[in-house]
C-alpha cells in the first residue's frame, strides 16, 4: 500500500510543478527547476486497440517549452486506476527512452529529490493512482518534444460489461486549452460485440460487423474535466442486456440497463412492417423544401424490405392518397413516380391528413404488423380542424396500438406541441429540420434506424430487486442496430432476474437475463446525474406539453440543485446560492416559478424559440451523458461524481449542505486532523480538490476544508517515510504531507 501512496505523491507533485495542456494530454513533464510558466501541448492523440479484453494504448503528444528558459526533468504518467499494466515503452523524438513504474522505495528516493513546490488541494483528486516516469532531455525555450507512449493492460468485466478508462482529468490544471485532442478505439472480439457506451464523452460508434467496432472522440480548444470511460459487452444472445448500478450508503440506488438488438437482420427475416408516408404539399413547401422532402420519401421507398408494404398521403387544402390500402414493396417504383408528380399549392390540412393515414393504418390487413407513419409538415394547421387539442383527440380515437408516428417539423413555423405529442402518444419520435438543414438527410437517417423493428410494445420486469422511476417512459420499440439505454431507481441491492417482453410479427416474445447484480453500495457514480438529467427532461416536456404543475416544478428544482443541472427554474442557484441550499428556499423558488408561469400564460408553441426548447428538452429526456453546467454557469457550478457544488461566497459548497441545519466541522488543509480524516474518508479527496475552501457533506456530517495560515503550520510534519509497520506514524496519504512540506519550505524561505 505504501508504494501506491508514494507513487501518488509523485503524480501530484508533477501536476504541481508543470501541467501539460488540456483535453487528452495526461502525461506531464516535471522540470528539475520549478517554473512559473507551464509547458503546453501542441497536440495529443490516443489510439487504442482492444482484443478480447486486452487493451493496447498508444499515446502521441508534443510538448512546447514556452516558459522562456531551458527545461530538463522527468515525464510522468498517472496510470488508470486499478490498471494491470503488462508492458510499457516510451520514445522521445523517435529515440527509445527507458522508464519505469515506480516501486515504493524508488518513489521514496524520487520524492526526496523533488520536495518543493506549492500547496494545491486539486492534487487530492489523484489519490490511489500509480505512476510511470522517465527522464526527459533538455528542452530549450521555444523547442518541442514529441513523446510517444505505449502500454498494455488486461481489462476487467462486471455484469458482462468490459470497462476501459483513459485518464484525462489531470489536464484540468492547464491554464490554456489543448488545440487538438482525439481518442480512437478499435475493439475486436471472438464473440459478438453488443452494447457500446461511453458515459463520459459524446463518441461516434461505427459498427463494422458483429465482431469489430470503432469508437472515436475528438475535440479542439477544450479542457478536460473527466476521464475517458468506455464500456462494451460481448454476447451470443440475439438481444443482450447489460447492467450498471450505483448505490450510496443509506440511499436508494440507480441503474442503467443497456439493451442491444442485433446489428442487422437479413431482409427476408426482418419483421414485416407497413410504412405510411404523409407529406405536406401546401404552398409554403414550394421550391427546395418540397424537392428535398420528395427525395426523402423516395429514399424510404427504395429501402423497403421485400415483405414490407407502403402507402403515400399528400395534403394541402385537401388530402390525396396513392392507394386506398397499403401496397406491396414490389410496387415501390409506382409510389416513387407518384411522389415525383407532387407539387406545392394551397393550405395545410393536418387533421385531414392524419385521419386518412390512421384510417389506412387501421385496415385489418395491417393489424398483425408494425405500422410506421412518417409525417412531414412545415406549417401550422390552416384548413379543416385547426385546434391542436381537437386534432390530438382525433388522433387518439383513431390510433391503433401497433402504430408509431415519426413527426418531422420543417422550419420553425410548426406547432411543437402538436408534433411532440403525436410522437409521445404513439411511442414514436419527433425531429426538427432547422433552416439551412437538409430534409432528406434527416428523414433518411431516422428511417435507417427504424427500418428494421425487432421488438415492439416493450415492457421490463425485475425479480429479486424492486425498481421504479424508469426513463424513457414509456419504453420505445427496439430496432436492429440500435441500443436502448434505460435508467431508473431501485431500493435494496441484490441478485436479480430481468425479463424483457414484447411482440414480434404479432407473436409474444420473452427474453430472460439471470444472475445480474444490483450493488448494495458503490458502483458507477455517473448514474445519479444521468438519471436526474433524464427525469428533468421528462418533467420539462410534461409541463410544456400539458401545462404547468407546481409538483413537477418542485421536482425539477430539487433535482437540478442536488445534481447541478441548470434549468429555466434554477438560475437562482447562481444568483441566490444560499436560498438554493435550504429546503424552505427551494420550496419558495418552485412556488415563485409556478406563479410566474401562471401569470405569463401558455408558452409559444411555434417559432424558433419553441423549436429550440423542444429540441433541448428532448435531448435531456434521451440523454446518454449526465447533464453538465455550461455557458455562464460552468465556472460556478461543478459536479464531482454524483455530487454537485455551487460557488457560494468563495466557497465550493455541496448542494446537500443546509446552512440552517448543519454546522460544518473545520479541517485545516495539511494538518494532522486533515490527514487522519482523509485516511478514514479517502473519497473526500476529490471533493476537496475543487479549491482552497470547500464544504462537503459525508454520512450526514458537513466538513469544511480551509487553507492554513503560516502560524498554523506544524514545526515537524508527520513523516512520509514512516515504516508501514509503525501504525502510529504510517501515512496513508503522502500527497497531503507533500503539500504540507511544500508549505513549510515556502514559509522557511
Amino acid at each position: 500500500m505504501g508504494a501506491r501512496w508514494l507513487l501518488i505523491a509523485l503524480t501530484m507533485l508533477g501536476l504541481i510543478l508543470v501541467t501539460a495542456a488540456p483535453a487528452a494530454a495526461d502525461g506531464i513533464i516535471i522540470p528539475d527547476v520549478p517554473v512559473t510558466r507551464y509547458l503546453t501541448v501542441k497536440y495529443h492523440r490516443v489510439t487504442v486497440t482492444i482484443q478480447d479484453q486486452v487493451a493496447v494504448t498508444s499515446i502521441d503528444q508534443v510538448f512546447v517549452n514556452d516558459t522562456g528558459r531551458t527545461v530538463e526533468g522527468s515525464y510522468v504518467f498517472p496510470l488508470p486506476e486499478e490498471a494491470a499494466i503488462s508492458e510499457f515503452t516510451m520514445w522521445v523524438d523517435g529515440q527509445p527512452v527507458s522508464g519505469q513504474i515506480l516501486t515504493r522505495d524508488e518513489a521514496r528516493r524520487r520524492y526526496d529529490e523533488i520536495v518543493r513546490g506549492r500547496r494545491d488541494p486539486a492534487l487530492l483528486e489523484y489519490i490511489g493512482r500509480d505512476l510511470f516516469q522517465a527522464s526527459i532531455f533538455p528542452i530549450a525555450p521555444g523547442e518541442e518534444r514529441r513523446v510517444e507512449l505505449k502500454y498494455a493492460q488486461v481489462l476487467s468485466a462486471e455484469n458482462g460489461l468490459v470497462r476501459y478508462v483513459y485518464p484525462l482529468s489531470p489536464e484540468k490544471f492547464s491554464p490554456q486549452p489543448l488545440q487538438d485532442a482525439s481518442i480512437s478505439v478499435s475493439i475486436t472480439s471472438s464473440n459478438p460485440i453488443k452494447a457500446v457506451y461511453s458515459p463520459s464523452h459524446p463518441v461516434a460508434i461505427d459498427r463494422q460487423d458483429d465482431y469489430r467496432v470503432r469508437v472515436g472522440w475528438e475535440a479542439r480548444t477544450v479542457k478536460p474535466d473527466r476521464d475517458f470511460v468506455l464500456f462494451y459487452s460481448m454476447s451470443q444472445q440475439a438481444l443482450s442486456a447489460d447492467l450498471l448500478t450505483y448505490k450510496a450508503r443509506g440511499e436508494d440506488g440507480f441503474f442503467l440497463l443497456l439493451i442491444t438488438p442485433p446489428l442487422r437482420v437479413e431482409s427476408e427475416r426482418a419483421v414485416a412492417k407497413d410504412v405510411i408516408l404523409v407529406l405536406d404539399t401546401s404552398g409554403s413547401m414550394e421550391g427546395e423544401k418540397l424537392e428535398q422532402a420528395k427525395d426523402a420519401l423516395v429514399y424510404v421507398l427504395q429501402h423497403l424490405n421485400p415483405q414490407d408494404r407502403f402507402n403515400i398521403v399528400s395534403f394541402s387544402t385537401g388530402v390525396e392518397v396513392f392507394a386506398e390500402r397499403v401496397r406491396p414493396a414490389a410496387e415501390a417504383q409506382e409510389g416513387i413516380d407518384f411522389v415525383r408528380t407532387l407539387g406545392a399549392a394551397g393550405g395545410t390540412n393536418i387533421d385531414g391528413a392524419l385521419r386518412e393515414a390512421l384510417r389506412i393504418a387501421a385496415d385489418p390487413i395491417s393489424a398483425e404488423r408494425p405500422v410506421i407513419v412518417i409525417f412531414l409538415t412545415d406549417g401550422l394547421p390552416t384548413e379543416g380542424e385547426v385546434e391542436i387539442s381537437v386534432i390530438l383527440d382525433n388522433v387518439k380515437r383513431a390510433l391503433q396500438s401497433n402504430t408509431r408516428i415519426f413527426a418531422f417539423g420543417v422550419g420553425d413555423d410548426v406547432n411543437t406541441v402538436l408534433l411532440d405529442n403525436l410522437a409521445r402518444e404513439t411511442r414514436g419520435a419527433s425531429a426538427y429540420v432547422r433552416p439551412g438543414e437538409r430534409i432528406d438527410e434527416q428523414v433518411s437517417a431516422l428511417y435507417a434506424k427504424v427500418s428494421t423493428p425487432v421488438l415492439a410494445n416493450v415492457t421490463l420486469d425485475v425479480e429479486g430487486v424492486r425498481i421504479y422511476d424508469l426513463y424513457p417512459h414509456p419504453l420505445p420499440d427496439l430496432f436492429a442496430g440500435s441500443q436502448l439505454a434505460v435508467v431508473g431507481r431501485y431500493y435494496a441491492g441484490g441478485a436479480a432476474t430481468i425479463t424483457l417482453r414484447g411482440t414480434m410479427n404479432d407473436q409474444a416474445q420473452v427474453f430472460t437475463y439471470r444472475d445480474l447484480t444490483f450493488r448494495d453500495v458503490g458502483g458507477e457514480d455517473f448514474l445519479p446525474p444521468l438519471w436526474a438529467t433524464r427525469k428533468i427532461g421528462y418533467l420539462l416536456n410534461e409541463i410544456r406539453l400539458h401545462g404547468e404543475s407546481q409538483e413537477r416544478i418542485q421536482q425539477i428544482v430539487n433535482l437540478s440543485i442536488r445534481y447541478g443541472i441548470i434549468t429555466p427554474y434554477t438560475s437562482f442557484l447562481i444568483e441566490e446560492p444560499t436560498r438554493a441550499l435550504t429546503e424552505e428556499g427551494r420550496a419558495g423558488v418552485a412556488q415563485d416559478a409556478y406563479h410566474a408561469l401562471e401569470a405569463a400564460g401558455p408558452a409559444p408553441q411555434s417559432g424558433a424559440a419553441a423549436v429550440e426548447q423542444s429540441i433541448a428538452q428532448s435531448e435531456m429526456e434521451k440523454a446518454t451523458l449526465p447533464g453538465a453546467p455550461t455557458g455562464p454557469y460552468g465556472g460556478q457550478v461543478r459536479t464531482v461524481g454524483e455530487r454537485a457544488f455551487v460557488l457560494r461566497d468563495g466557497v465550493w459548497t455541496d448542494t446537500t449542505f443546509d446552512p440552517t441545519r448543519m454546522t460544518p466541522v473545520q479541517l485545516i488543509f495539511g494538518s494532522e486532523a486533515f490527514v487522519d480524516f482523509l485516511a478514514q474518508h479517502p473519497e473526500a479527496g476529490r471533493y476537496f480538490a475543487l479549491g482552497e475552501h470547500v464544504i462537503v457533506v459525508i454520512d450526514g456530517t458537513a466538513y469544511e476544508m480551509i487553507m492554513p495560515s503560516a502560524k498554523q503550520l506544524p514545526s515537524e510534519p508527520r513523516s512520509l517515510l514512516a515504516s508501514e509497520d509503525d501504525s502510529s506514524q504510517q501515512l496513508r496519504y503522502p500527497l497531503v504531507v507533500f503539500s504540507l512540506l511544500a508549505l513549510v519550505v515556502t514559509w522557511l524561505l
